[in-house]
């Protein structure tokens, strides 16, 4: 007797493709080959496959790609071609591995040097080489400075340059003295004596928050370093300030690696200069590269890459208002559309100046969508019914139009209220409220709305202190916008605030109604909230495992609680069932209305809310190494969801 499949068993699960196979910290690196003459590299981190470089025939524009030796390898954050060696080093993230590639032995590939300061150094922020020859390397989260030497292979590590800030950017002056810039709590400049390890603040010590202070430090093209503040120009010698009348120009490529990337022309062996066609200051796929000759009767040419890529990590994950599946990748942000019924997938490309990822997307009553990105919040406004053409000009589609405020980041939390009737009888119109962490060293993020018929704007800060608001719900019975609060201040900073905290705007007012814990002990972070039957709202209470492992917030167990936003109470409140862990590592929008109820997803399974409660029922659970990543909208009873660089679906029987 044959046995009845399980309603788990009956569930069917495809991979839909990989949407985006893009690029990111992209950085040219002209030399010589072993031939003597002009040679090109270029570094390109990814997900699927790792960091790779790209050994660059400069005729034809075909590539040599040598990927990284460990899938951990994913981006090379910090990176330099020796002036002196002319061998190229990158510094790895997520691993904090040192990588060599020597273009004179290609048959050596991609080597991996070891560990450059283990967990303090996991995001190498920047490389520099001294006169003799030797590497110094800044790290993130220790502020650690470490130094290679390529003759013995020794690593020589200095330890944290400053207790209370993470970022560490230096640079080395052709006179031997060795400096590095500390990011973002209170950037300055910290001098060090390779000899005796004794460290030195110099200059002035920036407050983020005063606008008015401001620091660059860099190389300049004479070879020593260069300090341009609010309180003056500054030339550094040894451990001396000099104060100067007039700076140089900035060295510019290999020197200027604390830039994701960077689009002047650079100045190669021979008289070429090469620079992307097609970089960030175009359609960001960095096939083309355009090169220049000093010989003016020569014209310039564009050579086109054929790199291979292999995949990018997707973010986030929304159904339009045309029924069309739309996400956007990670770093670089490429926004994609998916069509359920005819299984077609395209790559649009790009849709926000920011280059990093869409957080929030979300459809405005005539179709158009708004997209949130990281970083600096800036806004996009797309058109899916209208052909694709980004840009920021009025008739672009999606059109960038910047940023709500000057302190958002990362636009978390996203609602949009329909035209409400002001009690004078205004009409106030459609809205988009978006909630945004602070920027990096900042505490206080940000509550922004937009009218995207006028472009009207207005921000408020501080709904709660040092709290940011990452999760809106708006509610139509009362009219008001539910406002889960989190603890999680700006990147690179310890986290202050010791709770989160539940917000009731008036949208009309543009005004707090209440800002409270609905009486739930020890309330953590607000990361995600859904309407429930009745007026109720379900919420996750978590803290997410970035501001864990990175600002100092506490380790809570998550919980889920249905609250009673008219009572301003908790019907009810339990943790996460055991069988549920480990939790999603990005907490916001993991739980969502379904087609018969609200589900969630942890990194392992999918789940559903018993009605009326806090209990949860596994649907599906993610087989071996398996997981889901980025949770996306049902459409019927398919549930559309990320699982790395794949797109993927899985339907209910």
């Amino acid at each position: 007797m044959t046995a009845t499949p399980s309603f788990s068993q009956r569930i069917t699960v495809r991979d839909l493709g990989v949407p985006v196979k893009a690029v990111n910290w992209i950085r040219l690196h002209p030399g010589r080959g072993a031939d003597g003459q002009p040679s090109l590299l270029a570094t390109m981190g990814q997900n699927n496959g790792g960091l790779f470089v790209l050994d660059i025939d400069l005729a034809t524009g075909r590539c040599r790609q040598f990927n990284a030796p460990a899938p951990l390898q994913q981006y090379p954050i910090s990176a330099i071609r020796s002036p002196s060696t002319g061998i190229l080093y990158i510094g790895s993230h997520t691993d904090g591995h040192l990588l060599r590639y020597d273009a004179t032995q290609p048959e050596r590939g991609l080597e991996d040097l070891g560990v450059i300061d283990g967990d303090q150094a996991i995001f190498p922020t920047g490389i520099a080489e001294s006169p003799d020859g030797q590497l110094w390397i800044g790290g993130y989260p220790g502020c650690g400075l470490t130094r290679y030497n390529p003759a013995t292979g020794e690593f020589t590590r200095y330890g944290s340059l400053d207790p209370e800030d993470k970022y560490l950017y230096p640079h080395i002056g052709c006179d031997g003295t060795v400096a590095a810039l500390t990011k973002f709590v209170h950037p300055h400049l910290v001098v060090l004596d390779p000899a005796t390890g004794e460290r030195k603040t110099v200059g002035p010590v920036i407050n983020p928050e005063d606008k008015a202070q401001r620091i660059h430090f860099f190389k300049g093209l004479d070879g020593r370093l260069y300090l341009d503040t609010h309180e003056g120009k500054f030339r550094l010698s040894g451990t001396t300030l000099e104060p100067v009348t007039f700076l140089p120009p900035e060295l510019p490529g290999v020197h200027a690696t604390h830039k994701h990337a960077y689009q002047e022309a650079l100045p190669m062996p021979g008289g070429l200069t090469a620079w992307w066609e097609d970089g960030d200051e175009g359609a960001g796929l960095y096939r083309k590269i355009r090169l220049t000759g000093s010989n003016p009767t020569i014209p310039p040419r564009v050579i086109e890459l054929d790199w291979q890529g292999a995949g990018t990590n997707l973010f986030v994950l929304h159904l339009g208002s045309d029924q069309n599946l739309y996400g956007s990748s990670f770093l670089p942000e490429h926004l994609f559309r998916y069509t359920p019924a005819s299984d077609d997938m395209v790559n649009l490309g790009r849709c926000s100046l920011m280059m990093g990822e869409a957080y929030a997307l979300g459809n405005f009553s005539d179709g158009t969508m708004i997209i949130t990105s990281y970083p600096k919040s800036h806004i996009s406004l797309y058109d899916p019914r209208q052909p694709y053409r980004f840009g920021t000009d009025a008739a672009a589609n999606p059109r960038d139009i910047g940023r709500l405020d000057e302190i958002g980041i990362r636009p978390v939390g996203l609602a949009i209220t329909p035209p409400l009737t002001a009690p004078d009888g205004q009409t106030i119109p459609e809205r988009a409220w978006v909630g945004s962490l602070p920027d990096y060293g900042l505490w206080g993020g940000t509550l922004a709305w937009l009218d995207p018929k006028t472009g009207e704007h207005r921000s408020h800060r501080n709904l709660v202190p040092d709290c940011a608001p990452v999760s809106i719900l708006y509610l139509p019975g009362p009219r008001q916008l539910l406002i889960g609060m989190s603890t999680e201040s700006g990147t690179g900073t310890k986290i202050r605030a010791k709770t989160g905290a539940l917000v009731l705007w008036d949208p009309v007012a543009d005004r707090a109604l209440y800002a409270g814990d609905f009486g739930i002990a020890d309330l953590g972070s607000v990361q995600a909230l859904a309407p429930a039957p009745g007026g109720l709202v379900y919420a996750l209470l978590a803290n997410n495992r970035f501001a864990e492992d990175t600002m100092g917030a506490p380790k809570l167990h998550p919980r889920l609680a249905l609250l009673d936003p008219a009572a301003r109470r908790a019907v009810a409140v339990a943790p996460f069932a055991a069988d549920l862990m480990p939790a999603a590592l990005h907490t916001q929008f993991t739980i969502f209305p379904g087609p018969d109820g609200i589900y969630g997803i942890t990194e392992k399974t999918l789940y559903r809310l018993k009605p009326g409660t806090c209990e949860t029922e596994v649907v599906w659970r993610a087989p071996g190494g398996d997981q889901l990543d980025v949770p996306g909208p049902w459409i019927g009873r398919t549930f559309h969801f990320a699982t790395g660089w794949r797109l993927r679906s899985l339907t209910l029987p």
